[in-house]
């Protein structure tokens, strides 16, 4: 199974970048993990937020072509570790590519997330871009290890 992580933004601190290489080292060989980082729309020269939204859907799409979407938005479904185990096994089983896309400081467009597969939230506390792209995999570690039977998971 392909995952990829989009995430808009670029040079991350090293404690992230070593975070995130570690837990997707750690994945299972039939989860393979990719980052794909995308570089965000630059802020200000007189455009607006949805102008610069608009641009960054651009990239989003392109990135995500041929992938089920999800993005990741503090108000979207808020799913319990094991909930996502049992999605990430649906999608295992139907043999799909998902793309989870972590958005620019402002957010993501309102047209990737009206085209997305799902809207999920990791927190309803709005998170800094690096540390939910590490919370991300380790949770898709997490989800991962509980799909292979290992004890990673206590309820």
């Amino acid at each position: 199974m392909k995952l990829r992580i989009v995430a808009l933004g670029v040079r991350m601190p090293a404690w992230v970048d070593a975070a995130f290489d570690d837990y997707a080292r750690r994945m299972p060989r039939e989860f393979a993990l990719e980052l794909l980082e995308v570089k965000p729309e630059p802020r200000g020269r007189g455009r607006s937020v949805p102008q610069i939204l608009a641009a960054e859907a651009r990239r989003i799409v392109a990135a995500t072509k041929d992938w089920r979407l999800i993005a990741l938005d503090e108000r979207g479904e808020a799913w319990t570790t094991a909930r996502f185990a049992e999605r990430l096994r649906t999608w295992r089983d139907r043999a799909e590519a998902i793309a989870f896309v972590i958005g620019s400081a402002d957010g993501i467009a309102e047209v990737v997330k009206r085209d997305a597969d799902v809207i999920m939230a990791l927190s309803a506390l709005t998170l800094p871009h690096g540390l939910a792209r590490v919370l991300l995999a380790e949770q898709l570690y997490r989800a991962a290890s509980i799909l292979q039977g290992h004890p990673y998971h206590r309820e």
